[in-house]
């Protein structure tokens, strides 16, 4: 087994010889690192790279509504977030331990809502306190408040040049699901790359 340097929890084994190339499997990299580590080497001194990257903890967005609530959810990759279900807020809980039970997560974005001028609105106070309680029952997972200016307007033009029927696009239920992959998908490029 090789270590490399600066690479934290990676493991490096060898895979199998053919001819006169070995063919390495790095296990435990997530797989924007694995594109970074490319750049660390030279292809003509070091063995055929293999990756294998083993599954990790989801990402959760929330789009929080006085009625109805937007999450969207990364890939068990974390590669690229979609919605995933629009519910009654006032069920909002019960949905996410349900479905806290079934997947692992290991971050929820929470959007925030803020006025142009920067200033909160008035429901940033639930959403607070949606973060606390969150965050009582699930201490292990983070929460990170999002700024969420303008994601209901970019979803509806989204669902607009998507090509979704005049119907369809009236279900505010829709916007609020592509809001907070909007919210999710910011973060991923943010953080990831």
């Amino acid at each position: 087994m090789l270590g490399l340097k600066g690479l934290k929890g990676v493991r490096v084994e060898r895979f199998k010889k053919c001819k006169s190339v070995s063919v390495l499997k790095v296990i435990g990299l997530k797989p924007f690192k694995f594109f970074k580590l490319f750049k660390l080497i030279h292809l003509n001194t070091f063995p055929t790279i293999l990756p294998t990257f083993a599954p990790m903890a989801r990402i959760l967005a929330i789009d929080y509504g006085t009625k109805r609530t937007g999450l969207a959810v990364t890939d068990p990759l974390q590669i690229i977030g979609s919605g995933l279900e629009t519910v009654p807020t006032h069920q909002l809980l019960v949905y996410l331990q349900e479905y806290l039970e079934a997947e692992e997560v290991e971050t929820i974005l929470i959007g925030e809502p803020k006025h142009l001028d920067g200033n909160p609105t008035k429901l940033v106070p639930e959403i607070k306190a949606l973060g606390r309680k969150i965050k009582k029952l699930y201490p292990t997972i983070s929460i990170v408040y999002r700024d969420e200016r303008f994601t209901s307007e970019m979803a509806k033009e989204v669902i607009l040049k998507s090509g979704v029927k005049k119907k369809k696009r009236r279900d505010k239920s829709l916007v609020d699901k592509v809001a907070a992959a909007i919210i999710l998908q910011e973060y991923l490029e943010e953080t990831k790359y």
